[in-house]
């Protein structure tokens, strides 16, 4: 079992940047396949990235040369910097892991899931 808590999320105008961390406690994180998700009112949850156990990494279409993921086992942590931010990136974030092994972009894949946090881009 592992359990998840994002931070890094707030406020910016859009070309910004924020990055959000993914800190993870109960398991050593280095054992899980990792995930960004993001959810916007109204919309369904969507995969934005996710990176495997050996770095391994994709990323959305619309995302993609914008937001990286990135993992340090040593601290248990999952990173997504996300550069050049627009409106439409505006949503609730949330980190997940899975046992399974490879890249994993459907959330059914992910068992576990931290709480989120918000990410606000205004023009």
């Amino acid at each position: 079992q592992v359990q998840l808590v994002e931070s890094g999320g707030g406020s910016v105008q859009a070309g910004g940047s924020l990055r959000l961390s993914c800190g993870a406690s109960g398991h050593t994180f280095f054992a899980y396949t990792g995930g960004w998700f993001r959810q916007a009112p109204g919309k369904e949850r969507e995969f934005v990235a996710t990176i495997s156990r050996n770095g391994a990494s994709l990323y959305a279409d619309s995302v993609k040369g914008r937001f990286t993921i990135s993992r340090d086992n040593a601290k248990n942590t999952m990173y997504l910097q996300m550069n050049d931010l627009n409106p439409e990136d505006t949503a609730v974030y949330h980190c997940a892991a899975s046992s399974k092994l490879g890249v994993l972009v459907d959330p059914g894949s992910y068992a576990y899931w931290g709480q989120g946090t918000q990410v606000t881009v205004s023009s």
